[in-house]
């Protein structure tokens, strides 16, 4: 069960006291939405980009993977519309002097009549009980009739001045909902203008715009410009797609709800190239594996969505979100975008280099049409962590523990050793005997720091799947105690069978098939 909002604090503050996440720089009080990865969350976010890598290329035959560097030719970005059109549209309150973005804000006011709707869906569902039919109650009932024409009408308003960079109507809106400084109360608003998001720096002792370089904004550019050596290197013939991992940088005007949205973040992209023509039915068919790959998490049904795009980027003729309902609502996990041949054809077009693919079928040349599937890795970290962090009482103790239910594959440590007693030689010895052989096949930890109910406690907090305990039982019989985080059921299993048992519910092939 996800975190309720409430609780969202609880969930940063975890991170930082079990060495999942750190704020940057914290010894000089820290830099704004940016933060470091502690030694548990390096683990968890390495598992993750396994998990993604390895589904997307080692189980394809037609993926293959790059890794492009972060700066490239500045002529790129002009290529690719960042220069001109990577924009979020800026307002200031005058009074707070505080900063946002414009349609934000109008989007949290729209996240308010949501919950106004849920709030009225779950009052009826609590008073009629197993009668309550929620599809009839949302298409009949008055007031959430109501929320949803004026949700509708301000959706509408909001794809139309977003689409058509009216700023104007962007303010108007603001006004027209009296929408308030979230910190001051104020509604004092300068007007909205744009702002664009890319770093830059300069290139080397060249001055003035000739040694001007951005970091990279995205990382699917570099795929792009390598779409014809990445082809004829490893001879692949369409429809194929290369994926990449890397880290992309924003200057976001109001970056904030912990890592979910920083100026330096990761993602992991993989651009599929096809036919002219054949984009709906392989945009259908990415939509449709990627909710597999999330959904194969554990993760339930009802915290994904799909949620269609109002206002399509200039590059895309098709766009959705695979939406988690993260503590703070349902919010953009992993876009699948249709992008046309747009990339290829604008860096065709300023560069003078043909990036165009002969068809051996066709027996023609053509630019070929891009299907993206993007999905943020910081983002997915989040996700999993909010969804697996739970504190609940341990059956027959009057007890409460907290408990990081990770899928086993994704948990940083897959399995601690702990000796009962750490004094005891023999214990000690054998621990690390068992501990040196399953460090060879997947990460574990050493731990007597403690006592027995301490240990498992602090092994439950950073999600580790199972503990073994060596006891004075183990130094005759050769066996130990396994327990399972989830169940807390323990068995006694024998020493030479560990690693077996362990690997068979840790693997990460199990998501994959």
């Amino acid at each position: 069960m996800a975190l309720p909002i409430d609780q969202f604090k609880k969930l940063i503050a975890h991170s930082k006291e079990y060495g999942f996440i750190f704020q940057s720089s914290e010894v000089y009080d820290g830099l704004s939405a940016v933060y470091d990865y502690g030694p548990y969350g390096v683990e968890l976010k390495n598992n993750i980009k396994e998990y993604w890598w390895r589904s997307m290329v080692q189980m394809h035959d037609n993926i293959v993977g790059i890794d492009a560097a972060i700066f490239m030719h500045p002529k790129t970005w002009k290529a690719s519309g960042h220069v001109d059109a990577f924009n979020d549209p800026l307002i200031d309150n005058k009074d707070s002097k505080k900063r946002y973005r414009a349609d934000v804000l109008i989007e949290e006011y729209m996240d308010k009549l949501e919950a106004k709707i849920q709030k009225e869906v779950d009052k009826a569902a609590k008073r009629f009980g197993e009668k309550f039919d929620e599809a009839v109650f949302r298409s009949t009932n008055d007031r959430v009739l109501r929320y949803q024409e004026e949700h509708g009408r301000i959706r509408e308003r909001l794809a139309q001045a977003m689409t058509g960079g009216d700023l104007a109507e962007l303010k108007q809106i603001i006004e027209d909902l009296e929408i308030a400084d979230p910190e001051s109360g104020s509604r004092n608003w300068t007007d909205v203008r744009q702002f664009n998001l890319m770093f830059s720096t300069q290139l080397g002792n060249i001055a003035g715009e000739d040694g001007k370089l951005y970091l990279r904004p995205e990382t699917a550019q570099g795929i792009f410009v390598n779409f014809l050596n990445v082809q004829k290197t490893t001879r692949q013939k369409i429809p194929f797609g290369i994926a990449q991992i890397g880290k992309a940088f924003r200057n976001e005007i109001t970056a904030r709800q912990f890592i979910f949205r920083m100026r330096e973040f990761e993602q992991m992209e993989m651009q599929f190239f096809i036919r002219p023509g054949d984009q709906k039915k392989w945009y259908e068919h990415w939509k449709e594996a990627r909710m597999k790959w999330h959904l194969a998490l554990g993760t339930p049904a009802g915290k994904l969505r799909f949620h269609d795009h109002d206002n399509l980027a200039h590059y895309a003729d098709a766009a959705v979100d695979i939406q988690f309902e993260f503590p703070f609502g349902f919010k953009e996990l992993e876009g699948i975008h249709s992008r046309t041949d747009f990339d290829l054809g604008a860096h065709q077009e300023l560069s003078g280099k043909k990036l165009q693919y002969f068809d051996p079928e066709l027996q023609e040349n053509y630019v070929p049409y891009v299907v993206e599937t993007s999905i943020g890795c910081d983002r997915m970290f989040l996700a999993m962590m909010s969804e697996a962090l739970v504190e609940e009482e341990v059956p027959g103790s009057g007890n409460t523990r907290e408990v990081l239910k990770l899928h086993p594959a994704l948990a940083p440590i897959k399995c601690a050793i702990l000796p009962l007693k750490r004094n005891e030689g023999r214990l000690v010895g054998l621990a690390n005997d068992i501990f040196n052989d399953l460090r060879l096949s997947f990460q574990v930890q050493y731990d007597d720091t403690g006592s027995i109910g301490k240990l498992y406690r602090r092994q439950d907090a950073i999600g580790t799947p199972f503990c073994v305990t060596v006891d004075f039982e183990s130094l005759d019989g050769h066996t130990v105690t396994l327990r399972d985080r989830d169940t807390l059921e323990q068995e006694r299993v024998p020493v030479a069978r560990l690693e077996e048992i362990i690997r068979k519910r840790v693997d990460m092939k199990h998501l994959l098939i």
